[in-house]
Formats: structure tokens, C-alpha cells, sequence
């Protein structure tokens, strides 16, 4: 009867554990998403419900009613402008082709040490840059065809958004006002001592703050720092590049530098040589920031490797979408806690 009753146990949990999951994956990114921001706001939340006198579920209210706006607002002109601005850099790759100022070249030829050299690069930038006008040209024709033959749909991709946005909202106000107690039921289950599993909840804690300040603020920074470069010195569509510059910065090797540098090549090539040398220096500031700045913010918060940021950033994005930048790192980090856990309780037995 005990052998019975325990297979009885474990077939009835796995078939409700399958149950949650097939009901919970159609809300996965916006349960993902609301325990993500309820964990952030949960410090607000507390200093507002001791403003309220105690009462949870206002102060939950109010901050619920206030995501919207602070963050659905900027995020939607940013997007609107991206959209925009990518259109016009298509469009002025079809109009003006790349032509690479080659004047310079030409003139050292005549010097005896790197004269050949000249020559030759002279030559074959002409060539290469005909060569990239067509791919330019080709690849526009090839989005515009595109985005004509996705076209419809658009609305059902923009409305299902939207549904998982009021989702995401409506989990928000329940997270933050149960969530504490929610925790403390969750931990209690987990099977081990109540230090080690404090420890665990801590590592979790510390692991989520370190990634988002170390890695998306961070990655938010230079973003936007490489935008205010790209606008400062005359070049197009710094919105545009500003964000491929937030989203390459996550990356812990290049990052930013992918999109600064190929900007400062062309200034150069098109013989703009003062805003050449300044995109340089505000690169190098802005990539040497974030080389101080992401180690410090990363280790003083918690114990994560570099190896876990890496892969959990880049294997989090392909499972989960952009809310894998945390979830990647954080998983990581646990399962190695875990192993560690693991290998302590192994090596203590005789």
C-alpha cells in the first residue's frame, strides 16, 4: 500500500504538473515578463504600501495603473521611430549609393613606403563599393518584398502584443500584492535545509539584480551613448544604430564597438576626418565605460561567471525571447548553485 500509494502520488502530480503547463504556455511571456517587473518593483511597492498604512492592495493598484504609462509610452514612440528611421535608411541606400572618397589615396601613391599599397587598395575599394551598392540595393528590394508579403499580419501580431501586455498587467497587480506570500510557499516545498534553501533564494535574488544592472542597464547606457554620437556627428538613423548598439552590447566580447567602428570607417572613408576622430574617442569612452562598469556592477551584486552570462544571454534569447537576457543567466547560475549544493551534501555523507 505505500509502494501504491507514492507511484499513486508521483503519476497524479506529473499529470497536473502537465495540465499547468499546457494552460500556462500560451501566458508564458507574459508571466515571464510580470514576475520580472513584480521583482523589480517589489522594493517600491513596499516603501508605498507603508506610505498607504498597510494597505497592499492600493499600492499595488496604483503602481499596476502606472506601468503603462512610464514604460508602454517611451517604448512605443522608440518604436515608432526605429520603424521610421529604418524606412528612410533603406530608402537612402536606393537613392544615394556609397561612394568612398578615395582622393586621399590617390595623393599616396606617390610615397615611396606605402605607394603600392595606395594603389592598390585604391583600386579595389571602387570596386568593392560598386560590389556593396548592389548588395545594398538588392537586400532593400528584398525587406520591402518582405514586409509587403507579411503585411497582413501585421494586425493579428500588434493584437496578440497587446492581449499579453493587459495579461502581463493584470499578473503584475496579483504578483505584487500575494507575491511574498506566493515566495514563502514556493521555498517551503523545496526539499532541502531552511539555511540552504535561504541561500538559494538569496543567490536567485542577488543573480537577477546583478544581471539586470550589470547587463541590460549597462547595455541600455551604451545604446544610448552611441545614438547621441551617431547624432552629434550628422550621421542618419542614430536611433537606429543606438539600439543594434544596445542589443550588440549585451554580448560580453565587441558589443558596441560593432557598431561604432564601422561608423568611424566611413567617416574617414568620405574624408570627414574631424568627426572621424571624434566617433573614435567617443567610442573608446563609451566601450572602456562599459568594461568598468559591467565587472563592478555584475560582482558586487552576486557571484556570476562570464561563461554564464554569455551563454545564458545568447541561449535565453533563442528559448525565451528578450526576456532571456535575465532568465539565461539567472537559470544558469542556479542550476550551477544547485550542482554545488549537490556535491556538498555528497561529500559530507560517509
Amino acid at each position: 500500500m505505500d509502494l501504491y500509494t507514492k507511484d499513486f502520488v508521483i503519476v497524479v502530480t506529473a499529470l497536473l504538473a502537465l495540465a499547468l503547463y499546457w494552460m500556462l504556455a500560451p501566458l508564458w511571456g507574459a508571466l515571464a515578463w510580470g514576475i520580472c517587473l513584480a521583482f523589480l518593483l517589489a522594493p517600491l511597492h513596499r516603501w508605498l504600501t507603508r506610505k498607504l498604512k498597510g494597505r497592499a492592495g492600493l499600492s499595488a493598484g496604483i503602481i499596476t495603473v502606472l506601468v503603462p504609462v512610464v514604460l508602454a509610452g517611451p517604448l512605443v514612440s522608440l518604436g515608432v521611430t526605429f520603424a521610421s528611421q529604418a524606412a528612410d535608411l533603406v530608402a537612402r541606400l536606393q537613392r544615394q549609393p556609397l561612394r568612398f572618397d578615395t582622393s586621399l589615396l590617390a595623393q599616396l601613391e606617390v610615397h615611396p613606403l606605402v605607394g603600392s599599397l595606395a594603389e592598390w587598395l585604391r583600386h579595389n575599394l571602387t570596386a568593392t563599393t560598386e560590389q556593396l551598392d548592389g548588395w545594398l540595393v538588392s537586400g532593400a528590394r528584398m525587406l520591402l518584398q518582405s514586409l509587403a508579403a507579411r503585411g497582413g499580419n501585421f494586425l493579428l501580431g500588434a493584437l496578440g502584443t497587446a492581449v499579453e501586455f493587459f495579461v502581463m498587467l493584470f499578473l503584475l497587480f496579483f504578483l505584487l500584492r500575494d507575491g511574498r506570500q506566493m515566495l514563502d510557499r514556493v521555498v517551503r516545498l523545496v526539499p532541502m535545509e531552511p539555511q540552504r534553501r535561504s541561500a538559494l533564494l538569496k543567490l536567485i535574488v542577488d543573480t537577477t539584480r546583478a544581471v539586470i544592472y550589470g547587463e541590460v542597464l549597462t547595455a541600455l547606457a551604451q545604446g544610448t551613448l552611441v545614438g547621441i554620437g551617431f547624432a552629434i556627428a550628422g550621421l542618419s538613423s542614430a536611433v537606429v544604430f543606438g539600439v543594434l548598439a544596445a542589443v550588440l552590447a549585451l554580448l560580453p566580447v565587441g558589443g558596441a564597438a560593432f557598431v561604432w567602428m564601422p561608423a568611424v570607417v566611413f567617416l574617414a572613408a568620405t574624408s570627414q576626418w574631424g568627426w572621424a576622430v571624434f566617433m573614435l574617442v567617443w567610442g573608446l569612452v563609451v566601450s572602456v565605460a562599459d568594461n568598468l562598469m559591467r565587472p563592478l556592477l555584475i560582482s558586487s551584486r552576486a557571484p556570476v561567471s562570464t561563461l554564464a552570462i554569455f551563454v545564458g544571454v545568447i541561449g535565453g534569447i533563442s528559448a525565451f525571447g528578450m526576456i532571456g537576457v535575465i532568465i539565461g543567466p539567472v537559470l544558469l547560475t542556479v542550476i550551477a548553485a544547485l550542482l554545488r549544493f549537490l556535491d556538498e551534501t555528497l561529500s559530507r555523507q560517509p
